[in-house]
């Protein structure tokens, strides 16, 4: 049997978790499987069993999981200060690279070089979502009930307008009655398997799953949880009172009720900030809703970074300061705030009890009825983001209580369509890796502005 590893040191941990950050690319499912590699494989820290529970439990919550997986595992390691460090770690890179990429594209977005780029990562851009559809798909539509759910959630969100926490709310109720009433379509199997990972039993790990956690984690972890909630909500409070009716009491409150309901991952998420971003607060335009995307899945960390994105631009033109990208900073900045300190108050808070929130059935299945649920509101993510980067003009069209907005007839950009089939075929067809298909449409972009096509 292979020896079990020494404790690190915070200090050793830190630097393990700058590590991944640094290579925290390609979504949850990537940032999951670096963490497993290096974490369970590599330093033998945990075992398959307590890794997997940890992943269960991290997907009960609301927020981006594998950033909540990382701030639990700190937590694990270290106690309060182990899990600051892995969760802002892991946050760090996207929020510097995200404003980096805020400033540039506020200055230069309308260039034509810029422009070509943004052009081409549109459509890798729904390649990737439509991706996620059918990943997310495979996983949660196993029988007809949750197929069910997932066509009535399209149906609710694309044609009746249905706004998303209310769908959320109807799934949860959908799942947890199904569960309470034993039908066979509700009883959820077991939890993620390590496929393709290459499993690490608790005897050969510093940390086995049955482990138990001593009291005084217990009552720190409630602390932390205590001072997360108010370094959260107490800002938001201040904003609210002292400017009342301004953008950032609008950011500060839209986002802080996101960060409640992120359930299904940040596809899902974009829906409703598209739907709330564009059509009701007027913060962006639907093409630059697609091209903040591009910026996210192109730099380390959680992709629900985007929403830092989202909070610069609406700050920066709605403020109405002298100095826009001032206002546009703290608005981005106030975004990531209110987005992830919640997250570390769900960890904090829900961590000691894990085992229990994983083995509650009903909880489970409420949660199975979501993802089902999140599949259709990821389906018409995809097709706005369809409308919008194929077709010039789109219009609201209503045919009696539904109300839809689709493409004027006639205004096709064939070029972009083309190159959306191009991005789909790499990777449905070709199966190439995110970062491939990213980097050949931002450089089809480019050559077809040089050549006088786009």
């Amino acid at each position: 049997m292979t020896a079990r590893p020494d404790h690190p040191t915070l200090g050793e941990a830190t630097r393990v978790w700058a590590r991944i950050a640094a290579l925290s690319f390609g979504g949850p499912a990537g940032q999951i499987a670096v963490m497993h590699r290096v974490l369970v494989e590599e330093k033998r820290w945990l075992g398959d069993g307590r890794f997997l529970h940890a992943l269960n439990f991290c997907m009960l919550l609301p927020g981006p999981e594998a950033q909540q997986l990382a701030t639990y595992i700190g937590w694990l390691m270290h106690g309060v200060r182990g899990a600051l460090v892995a969760g802002l770690l892991f946050i760090l890179p996207g929020v510097v690279a995200i404003m980096g990429l805020s400033w540039l594209y506020a200055a230069y977005g309308q260039v034509g070089v810029v422009s070509a780029l943004f052009f081409g990562l549109k459509a890798a851009v729904l390649a990737i979502v439509l991706q996620a559809v059918v990943r997310v798909g495979r996983r949660a539509l196993r029988n007809g009930a949750m197929r069910a759910v997932a066509a009535a959630s399209f149906l609710a969100i694309f044609a009746l307008q249905v706004s998303f926490p209310v769908i959320i709310a109807v799934a949860a109720l959908i799942g947890f009655a199904g569960a309470k009433a034993a039908l066979p379509a509700f009883r959820v199997a077991g939890g993620h398997s390590a496929v393709g990972m290459t499993q690490v039993q608790d005897a050969e790990s510093l940390l086995g799953e049955e482990a138990a956690l001593p009291a005084q984690a217990r009552r720190n972890a409630l602390r932390a949880g205590l001072a997360a909630l108010a370094l959260w909500l107490l800002p938001v409070a201040v904003i609210v009172i002292v400017a009342p009716g301004s953008v950032f009491a609008d950011i500060a409150t839209f986002f802080s009720k996101l960060a409640v309901l992120t359930f299904g991952g940040a596809y899902a998420v974009l829906a409703w900030v598209a739907q709330e971003a564009v059509g009701t607060y007027g913060w962006l335009e639907p093409g630059e809703m697609l091209d903040g995307l591009g910026m996210a899945e192109t730099t380390p960390g959680p992709l629900i970074m985007v929403l830092q994105f989202v909070g610069f631009m609406g700050a920066m033109r709605e403020a109405g300061w002298a100095q826009p990208y001032l206002a546009g900073t703290l608005g981005g900045l106030l975004t990531t705030w209110v987005t992830f300190a919640p997250c570390f108050a769900w960890i904090f808070l829900g961590a000691p009890y894990m085992e229990g929130l994983r083995r509650n059935a009903a909880l489970s299945a409420a949660l199975s009825a979501v993802t089902a649920a999140v599949v259709g509101v990821i389906l018409n993510l995809a097709l706005w983001f369809a409308i919008h980067v194929i077709w010039s003009q789109v219009a609201w069209v209503s045919f009696g209580p539904l109300t839809m907005e689709l493409p004027v007839p006639g205004t096709i950009n064939w070029v972009a369509a083309g190159l959306s089939a191009l991005a789909i075929l790499a990777v449905f067809r070709l199966q190439l890796g995110m970062a491939t298909v990213l980097a050949g449409a931002a450089g089809l972009g480019l050559a077809l502005h040089l050549a006088g096509l786009a």
